[in-house]
């Protein structure tokens, strides 16, 4: 069964440059409140977003860290593989890959809600005889239920919390 964070406090506040768009939506699979630039967006506009929005800036970019700026804010990850950044993230920065699972958008990354009765009928059929929960974001209005796709993220996501 899917929890729903009590608080914000075991979940991270993450931006990710536009190399790290991929794990940005495993971040927020895992609960972590994770944004992504504006494509083009500049490298020292993201350092002050990250710092107004009191926020990690994620990288690849190691010139990155020639900014004053940068210090205490920028985290730059090694690997380009989504399964050792994973990990990288986890030793590194304590990272919690179950901190919420499925508990924000994963498009928008809001947290989601509980799905009324006329956001379950969206749903396929099929779906609607699970035992939910039933999300919906109310951003993008997006549903999510538990399918076969959600176990199979869970999976990894186990998997990156205790490699």
């Amino acid at each position: 069964m899917t929890t729903f964070p009590d608080s914000e406090a075991d979940a991270r506040r993450l931006l990710c440059d536009e190399m790290l768009v991929g794990l940005a939506r495993w971040l927020r699979a895992a609960g972590h409140d994770a944004t992504t630039p504006v494509r083009g967006e500049p490298d020292q506009r993201l350092i002050a977003r990250a710092a107004a929005q009191d926020r990690l800036f994620l990288t690849r970019d190691r010139p990155i860290l020639k900014h004053r700026a940068a210090a205490g804010l920028v985290v730059v990850l090694e690997s380009d593989d989504l399964d050792r950044q994973a990990v990288e993230l986890r030793d590194r920065l304590c990272l919690d890959w179950l901190a919420a699972p499925f508990s924000r958008c994963l498009v928008c990354n809001v947290p989601v809600a509980e799905a009324g009765p006329e956001d379950v009928t969206r749903i396929p059929e099929q779906a609607r005889q699970l035992p939910g929960p039933f999300r919906v974001c109310p951003e993008c209005d997006r549903v999510y239920w538990p399918g076969s796709h959600e176990r199979r993220m869970r999976a990894r996501l186990e998997g990156w919390a205790t490699l």
